[in-house]
C-alpha cells in the first residue's frame, strides 16, 4: 500500500508539472488570433483559468500571476495591479473574517447553536432495532435511519451554499461583483449590504424551504399522507429524551454566559446593524451625514472589529483605578492577533485581489471590449431569456470549476453582453453571480460537499439525483427573484447613465438607444 501511494504521489505530481508546462504552449495562439494587447490578456486569463480548474498551482497562488504578467506582457504596469490586491472589498470581508474568529474564540456559536437546538427539538435515529419487531420491520427500520442520516449530511453543504448567498460577505463571489462593478463602473452604487441583502434574503428562504421539501422528500419518508402525527414507539420517546438531555447538559457545561461573550454578541449586532443602515437607498443611512462618497461598508466593518482588539474581555471595574493596591496585569483583550493569525483563510485576500486583478486587466487591455464585439449574435435574445441560460451555464460550469474562478471569467463577459442588449447590467450579473453559489451535484463542486462525501455515508449517485432538482430548483427561483423583486431593488428597469457612460467610451455604442430590458414581458 505505501508503494502504491508513493507511486499514486509521483503521477499526481507529473500531472502537475505537464499541466504547468504544456497549458502556457497550447493557449498560446491565443495571443496571435486577437489584436495584441487584448491577445495577451486573454492569453493570461484562460492560463489561470486552467490552472485554476486543475490545481496545478494551489488557487491563491494561481492568484498572483496577473503581478507577473501583466507587466511583463505590457498589459497593465505593475502599480496598477497591486492595488487590486487590497481594494476596500477586501478590507470588508477580512472585516467579516475577524469578527467570525472573535465569536469562534469564545464559544459564542456554540452556545447559540445548543440554544436553538433546545427550543426547536430533536428527532434521533437510533440505530437499535427492538427485538420483538419482526426481521421485516426491522430491515425497514434500518433503510429509513440510513436515509435519515444521508438526508443530514446531504442538507449541511446544501445550506451552507444557500446561505451565503444572502449577505455579500458570505461568500467570495459576492465580493467579486462588487469589486467588479467597481472596476467597470466606478460610478455604480446601487449594490451595497443592505441593498444585497434586502434582494438575497428572501430568495435565500424560498431555496432553504424548497430544499427542505425535497431532500425530506427523498429521504425522511415524507408523503402527501405523512403528515399526519404518527404515535411514537417508546423507543424513539426515549431516544429524543436521551439526545435532549445530552444537549441540555452540553449547554450546562458551557457555564452562566460570560461578559466576553456578552460584548462579543453585542459588536456583532453593532456590526450588522451598521452596514444595514449605511445606505439602504428606500431612506436616507447614517453615512448621509458624512462627506458623500468618502464611506463604504468596509470603514464599517474595520472601524467594529478594531474594536475587538482593545475592549477588555473581563468586566472592568470602577474600584480598580482607585485601589492601589490591585494588580497592574494587562487585561486579555477580546481578541489577540495572534488569533486572528492562525484561524483567518489569508488566501481567500489573495483569490479576491486576483480576480480584482483580472478584471482591471480586461477593461485596460480592450479585452472587454472585443469580447462585446462579438456578442452581436445574442442582441436579439429576449432578457428574461438570457438570465435563465446564464444561470444555467454558470450553475453547470461551476460544478467542475472554483465558483471563484468562475466568476472572475462569466463576469466581464456578462457585463459587456448586457451593454449589447442594452439591459441593465445587474440584469445579467446578479445572477451570475448568485448561481456560482449552486453547485450542488458532485462533490468536488465545493469544500462543504467535498467534506460531506468524506464522511463515507454518502456516494456520488446521491448527490446526483438530489442535486440535480436543486440546481434546476435554484436557478427557476433566481429568475423569478429577478424579474420580481429585484426590479424595485435594483432599479433593474432602466439602462442606468453610469452603464451609458461606460458603453460610449468602452464600446462605441449609441447613446440613443431606447432601453428594452422587458420588451419581451
Amino acid at each position: 500500500m505505501a508503494a502504491l501511494a508513493t507511486v499514486a504521489k509521483k503521477v499526481w505530481s507529473a500531472r502537475r508539472l505537464l499541466v504547468l508546462l504544456l497549458a502556457p504552449l497550447a493557449l498560446l495562439p491565443v495571443v496571435f488570433a486577437l489584436p495584441p494587447k487584448e491577445g495577451r490578456c486573454l492569453f493570461v486569463i484562460l492560463l489561470m483559468a486552467v490552472y485554476w480548474c486543475t490545481e496545478a498551482l494551489p488557487l491563491s497562488v494561481t492568484a498572483l500571476l496577473p503581478i507577473i504578467l501583466f507587466p511583463f506582457l505590457g498589459i497593465l504596469p505593475s502599480n496598477k495591479v497591486c492595488p487590486q490586491y487590497f481594494l476596500d472589498t477586501n478590507f470588508l470581508f477580512l472585516s467579516g473574517l475577524i469578527m467570525a474568529s472573535a465569536i469562534e474564540e469564545w464559544n459564542l456559536h456554540r452556545r447559540i447553536a445548543l440554544k436553538i437546538l433546545m427550543l426547536v427539538g430533536v428527532q434521533p435515529t437510533s440505530k437499535d432495532c427492538p427485538e420483538a419487531e419482526a426481521p421485516l420491520d426491522c430491515k425497514k427500520e434500518g433503510e429509513y435511519h440510513r436515509n435519515i442520516w444521508k438526508g443530514f449530511l446531504i442538507s449541511i453543504p446544501y445550506s451552507a451554499s444557500i446561505g451565503g448567498t444572502a449577505t455579500l460577505t458570505g461568500t467570495a463571489p459576492n465580493l467579486i461583483l462588487l469589486g467588479q462593478l467597481k472596476s467597470f463602473f466606478p460610478q455604480c452604487d446601487v449594490v451595497n449590504f443592505g441593498s444585497w441583502f434586502i434582494f438575497a434574503f428572501p430568495l435565500m428562504l424560498l431555496f432553504l424551504l424548497a430544499g427542505w421539501l425535497w431532500i425530506s422528500f427523498l429521504y425522511g419518508g415524507m408523503t402527501l399522507r405523512g403528515w399526519r402525527r404518527k404515535k411514537k414507539s417508546e423507543i424513539k420517546t426515549d431516544a429524543e429524551d436521551r439526545a435532549r438531555a445530552v444537549i441540555r447538559e452540553e449547554f450546562q457545561n458551557l457555564g452562566p454566559i460570560k461578559f466576553a461573550e456578552q460584548a462579543v454578541f453585542t459588536l456583532f449586532c453593532m456590526f450588522a446593524i451598521l452596514l444595514f443602515s449605511r445606505d439602504p437607498k428606500f431612506i436616507p443611512g447614517w453615512a448621509s451625514f458624512f462627506t458623500p462618497g468618502f464611506l463604504s461598508d468596509a470603514v464599517t466593518g474595520v472601524a467594529i472589529v478594531t474594536v475587538l482588539f482593545f475592549f477588555p474581555s473581563q468586566r472592568p471595574s470602577l474600584k480598580w483605578w482607585f485601589d492601589f493596591k490591585a494588580s497592574n496585569a494587562e487585561t486579555e483583550p477580546l481578541l489577540t492577533w495572534k488569533k486572528v493569525q492562525d484561524t483567518v483563510p489569508w488566501n481567500i485576500i489573495l483569490l479576491l485581489g486576483g480576480g480584482f486583478a483580472m478584471a482591471k486587466g480586461c477593461e485596460e487591455s480592450g479585452l472587454s471590449a472585443w469580447i462585446g464585439g462579438q456578442l452581436h449574435p445574442l442582441e436579439n435574445v429576449p432578457p428574461p431569456l438570457a438570465v435563465l441560460l446564464i444561470t444555467v451555464v454558470v450553475a453547470f460550469f461551476t460544478e467542475f470549476a472554483s465558483n471563484t474562478a468562475t466568476i472572475i471569467i462569466f463576469l466581464p463577459v456578462l457585463a459587456e453582453l448586457a451593454i449589447r442588449l442594452r439591459v441593465h447590467p445587474l440584469y445579467l450579473m446578479v445572477p451570475g453571480t448568485v448561481s456560482c453559489s449552486y453547485a450542488f451535484m458532485l462533490p468536488v463542486s465545493t469544500p462543504p460537499n467535498s467534506i460531506a462525501f468524506a464522511s463515507g455515508h454518502l456516494l456520488v449517485k446521491d448527490m446526483v439525483r438530489t442535486g440535480l432538482l436543486m440546481n434546476l430548483m435554484g436557478v427557476l427561483l433566481l429568475s423569478l427573484a429577478m424579474n420580481t423583486w429585484a426590479q424595485t431593488i435594483f432599479q433593474l428597469g432602466t439602462f442606468p447613465d453610469w452603464a451609458d457612460i461606460h458603453s460610449a467610451n468602452i464600446t462605441s455604442l449609441p447613446s440613443a438607444l431606447p432601453n428594452d430590458t422587458f420588451r419581451t414581458l
